[in-house]
């Protein structure tokens, strides 16, 4: 398996929207403003494609602050 983590020093995210931001049009920003959020459609096409490929995808929140989305993926045949 390859393990990619991407993570950021933002706030993270309340423990129980964690699985609902893969869902399409989720959005947490309530603005609904171009300027400050895209469509909700990022994570959820991202999550089908690296599912298309075998692997998964899961955000979860660090304990210093921010987020991590930890991306395995199965590596080719040996």
């Amino acid at each position: 398996m390859a393990v990619i983590t991407i993570a950021d020093k933002g706030q993270g995210l309340p423990e129980e929207q964690l699985e609902a931001v893969f869902k399409p049009f989720v959005r947490l920003e309530g603005s609904r403003s171009r300027d400050t959020g895209g469509v909700g459609l990022r994570l959820a096409i991202a999550r089908t494609i690296i599912q298309a490929h075998g692997g998964t995808v899961v955000l979860r929140n660090v304990a210093a602050g921010g987020l991590e989305a930890v991306v395995c993926l199965p590596l080719g045949d040996a």
